[in-house]
């Protein structure tokens, strides 16, 4: 069963409906060209839509606009008043000819809609959200990504409140109209779908800049935000201009437009939008000083800019045929925004650094009752597959193509695919053809990534003897919802052979392709009779990898390993192989192992303090669990706390003298600064697990003492975990510092829910009553509740409260915004995996949602998905 969505010619469905890839149609009916004239207050908008339709080959299907809550004020067909129904919210038009114009006005109040998408009222500005079906709240139309149209746009609004009027494309004309109003006019010359029409009044001011091109083209850059805060906006520009530098350098994509705008607003379900010409950003992803944000602050902002800016390429270029094909254009975007964070910072720790988030985020989705394809089968709401699979796993997909193809053929791939498609609305499949016909390699195997989910378990094994060695590997596959019996997939796995000593490569590092449920690799006249394995480099192939090499050979690579990531894979092996055992009850703590490669790790010169900061953290309380059957989090968090204190006492010498350097200036935002202030932060952490009350009396100093928010936030991270005068002093300042700024309270928030006391399931019930709390605004909401679900050993008290809060809270916030809403319900679902108590208590949580009145479909879907 399909809905109008997939096929806008099918008669209408209920809500609650599931969508099939199996079903898509192609339109029945283009629109080449969109004319808008918009009417815009805050508290109505009248918008008068003029489509260009022409019919898709020969049928007699009418033509269906969908719509969202809107009700015509007047439909003609060209030129006069049309004959017309409403199916649920869909506008039906029977059509006699091949093309037609057809118009219609609506009116709407956006002050009222909570929901964010379509057009809504943030903080004095109006402006858009439509990916993915947002266009069909602001007018009817067929609102599907493989309609593409060009776009011209008026706008009309009072001057006083909404001086500035900003569109898609160019502007072409403006002017004074009556009573104190005025009018813009902006053109978009490129065909586009509706998902990236965009549009923003209100009173802003612009922090301006130019690019020149490759081709000597000036672009005009402006980032548009509210005037008093202009100077925090010079970081995000300059990274844009950054990112269109790099494209191209490294892509060969050059902007082509004459004006990019970015417009930073306060109340936005997402991180950013990339409409074309006229991105549309959260405001934490375009604010920043040293005061204000952190070093992640600063390089996410950098990350955001560089992805939003990169899609003009790779998705409004060159688009997704329907939704299925989600990571067609986001993750071969994620992949391109990792890359130029890896040039501008340490290429090693942002790898870590995706790969801890994949792990987190993607590897739970993956083994859970949500996992789903990087192209997904079906949903019932598109909304619910923004997700770290369609995200996160489809670019380590897009890195998997590169390391199997080298990345000067992968570069020719992606000409060819842009040359090929530009302007076109298409499949994942035609990318990985592109990289096909331009390398000459079949990658027929490697396309069971898109279509099969679950993280594969590679087991290596290394059989050495005299001089040589065989390196056994196995794969396997899990089962997932609706997915059984699978094939082995195309595993590219970077590999070397090692000397235990020196570290030096006795089997140089190669790519070693495994495809088979077992196969062998055999190597031929080693140097040495016992190597090390070194394998998954770089984090190669998204899989969970089981080896047997000892606690001295995962030493051994912790310290002479050349590949980095491989080195701090090591030392996350040995920090489980503590933790684990303790957990399961067979032995109590002994961290000596992890104390000696702590200890070699930050004597070591030849690594920088980026490094270090990644190589001394200790698994997250999420990480540990995910190597258990099932999780007791009483017992993931005392040994989690154990090792802490056992390294933070059998350290204290070094971590004391090494955090008491010299710090660089606040506002020194180099590679070696940033990675100073991480190591800092880390040795803080240490210092107060082997003994509170110094770590106490250090982060209240390291807190008065801040030159910069990576300091002030570093020091009252480790102070809200524990007791003592200095943690209430240092919440309470750091509240009245900044209550009147909204991105760093957030800040003040999510702290507090991440703290590891007794008292925080108390202290986050009172944060949900407090005045500066509210369920309206995205940000506030998942500062307070993602934070607190991410808090494992608080989330599942075993009283159940955790799941309690959760649940009342999303009932609430799905009767504003259900598309925030449904991305609170994950950790719920995760109860097949939690003591039998806990999962009961987890289950029931999952039912109340249920049984709530007038649930939305993306709530259901990832409810009912859930208790399966």
């Amino acid at each position: 069963m399909t809905d109008s969505r997939m096929n806008p010619e099918a008669p209408p469905t209920p809500d609650h409906v599931t969508i099939y890839a199996k079903d898509y149609e192609p339109p029945k009916w283009w629109v080449r060209h969109v004319d808008l004239d918009c009417d815009l207050s805050a508290d109505k908008a009248r918008i008068r839509a003029t489509l260009n339709v022409e019919k898709n080959g020969s049928h007699d299907r009418p033509l269906v606009l969908a719509g969202d809550g809107l009700k015509p004020l007047t439909v003609q067909v060209d030129g006069a008043d049309a004959q017309w129904t409403l199916e649920g919210d869909n506008l039906l038009i029977e059509l006699s000819g091949e093309a037609h114009e057809i118009a219609t006005t609506v009116e709407f109040d956006p002050s009222a809609n909570s929901q964010l998408m379509g057009l809504y009222a943030s903080g004095g500005l109006l402006c858009t959200q439509c990916e993915s079906e947002g266009f069909r709240r602001i007018t009817f139309h067929p609102d599907r990504p493989d309609v593409l149209s060009t776009y011209s746009v008026t706008m009309h609004a009072d001057a006083k409140a909404y001086p500035i009027l900003l569109a898609n494309g160019n502007k072409v004309s403006e002017g004074i109209g009556e009573d104190g109003r005025h009018w813009a006019r902006w053109e978009d010359p490129f065909p586009k779908p509706s998902y990236l029409f965009a549009m923003v009044a209100g009173d802003l001011s612009a922090n301006s800049g130019a690019f020149t091109t490759m081709s000597g083209r000036e672009v005009e850059l402006n980032i548009w935000v509210r005037e008093k805060d202009l100077p925090l906006t010079h970081h995000a520009l300059q990274a844009l201009k950054d990112s269109m530098k790099w494209d191209e350098e490294v892509y060969g994509r050059e902007y082509d437009l004459d004006l990019f705008n970015i417009v930073a607003v306060d109340d936005f379900n997402f991180g950013a939008m990339e409409n074309k010409g006229l991105n549309i950003f959260n405001s934490r992803y375009v604010l920043a000083d040293s005061e204000t944000a952190t070093d992640q602050d600063f390089d996410a902002i950098a990350g955001v800019v560089a992805h939003e800016y990169f899609h003009n390429w790779s998705g409004n270029r060159v688009t997704c045929r329907d939704w299925f094909q989600l990571s067609l254009k986001e993750g071969f975007t994620v992949f391109r925004d990792q890359c130029f964070s890896q040039d501008h910072n340490s290429e090693a720790v942002k790898r870590i650094e995706d790969v801890r988030l994949l792990r987190a985020i993607q590897f739970p989705e993956d083994s859970g009752p949500l996992a789903h394809p990087v192209r997904p089968d079906s949903y019932i709401e598109i909304s619910n597959f923004y997700t770290a699979t369609v995200y996160n796993k489809g670019a380590e997909l897009i890195r998997m193509m590169r390391t199997i193809l080298g990345e000067k053929d992968f570069r020719k791939g992606s000409d060819l695919y842009f040359e090929r498609h530009d302007g076109q609305a298409v499949t994942c499949e035609d990318f990985v053809k592109a990289m096909e016909d331009a390398s000459g390699k079949d990658l027929a195997q490697f396309r069971l990534w898109y279509s099969q989910a679950g993280t594969p378990t590679v087991r290596a094994h290394v059989d050495a003897s005299g001089s040589g060695a065989v390196l056994k590997l196995q794969q396997d596959i899990p089962d997932t919802p609706g997915q059984k019996d699978k094939q082995p997939m195309a595993i590219p796995l970077k590999m070397a052979l090692l000397s235990r000593q020196s570290g030096a490569e006795l089997v140089e590092e190669r790519t070693v392709m495994l495809g088979e449920a077992e196969q062998t690799v055999t190597f031929e006249d080693i140097a040495e009779a016992d190597p090390i394995l070194s394998i998954n480099r770089d984090f190669s192939a998204p899989i969970i990898l089981e080896s047997d090499r000892d606690d001295e050979e995962l030493a051994a690579l912790a310290r002479v390993d050349g590949n980095a990531f491989a080195r701090y894979e090591a030392l996350q092996e040995l920090n489980l192989r503590a933790l684990l055992p303790v957990i399961r009850g067979e032995t109590v703590m002994d961290a000596s192992k992890v104390i000696a490669a702590f200890d070699a790790t930050l004597s070591d010169e030849r690594l920088d303090d980026a490094f270090k900061a990644e190589a001394i953290m200790i698994p997250s309380e999420a990480m540990i669990g995910e190597k258990l059957a099932t999780i007791d989090p009483d017992k993931v968090h005392a040994a989690r706390q154990a090792l802490g204190h056992e390294v933070g006492k059998g350290l204290t010498e070094k971590l004391e003298q090494m955090y008491g350097r010299e710090r660089p200036a606040g506002d020194d935002l180099s590679v070696a600064a940033k990675g100073q202030r991480a190591l800092s932060n880390q040795l803080l952490g240490l210092i107060a697990s082997g003994d509170p009350a110094k770590g106490a009396r250090l982060a209240k100093a390291q807190y008065d003492g801040a030159r910069n928010m990576t300091e002030r936030q570093g020091a009252l991270t480790v102070l809200v975990s524990l007791d003592g005068a200095e943690r209430g002093a240092a919440l309470e300042d750091f509240y009245n510092r900044f209550k009147d700024q909204g991105l760093v309270l957030d800040k003040w928030f999510g702290l507090q829910a991440r703290a590891e006391r007794d008292d925080t399931m108390d202290a986050v019930e009172k944060l949900a009553e407090h005045p500066d709390f509210t369920l309206k605004n995205p940000n506030r909401l998942r500062a307070l509740l993602v934070n607190f679900a991410s808090n494992q050993w608080v989330f599942h008290h075993a009283s159940g409260r955790g799941y309690d809060l959760l649940a009342r809270m999303v009932i609430e916030a799905d009767k504003l915004n259900p598309q925030v809403a449904a991305r609170l319900v994950p950790p719920l679902g995760r109860w097949r995996r939690y003591t039998d108590a806990r999962a009961k208590l987890m289950r029931a949580a999952l039912q109340r949602i249920e049984q709530a009145d007038g649930l939305s479909k993306d709530v259901f879907e990832q409810v009912s998905k859930s208790l399966g």
